[in-house]
């Protein structure tokens, strides 16, 4: 795993995070998935094998452990406001 961030040159650190992970038109959240972090700027960086672990995942039928509401807002309605 990376040391040193691609983009901001910070420090990255192994953590455990919280992924949106879209497949399709669905939204699947993913809990403790390990990922380096940069300290820095927060850029998440994954091992080949954790993401197309997520992807299994996501295209699964595995049943969730709980289920999130959320709120879909449309940007377009904010900007022709002004």
């Amino acid at each position: 795993m990376l040391e040193t961030c691609y983009f901001c040159r910070g420090t990255v650190e192994q953590r455990n995070v919280d992924v949106d992970f879209r497949w399709g038109k669905k939204l699947k959240v993913m809990r403790g998935v390990p990922a380096g972090v940069c300290r820095q700027c927060g850029e998440r960086y994954f091992e080949a094998g954790v993401y197309k672990a997520m992807e299994k995942l996501a295209v699964s039928r595995r049943k969730p452990a709980t289920r999130l509401a959320v709120d879909v807002l449309e940007f377009r309605a904010v900007v022709g406001q002004r």
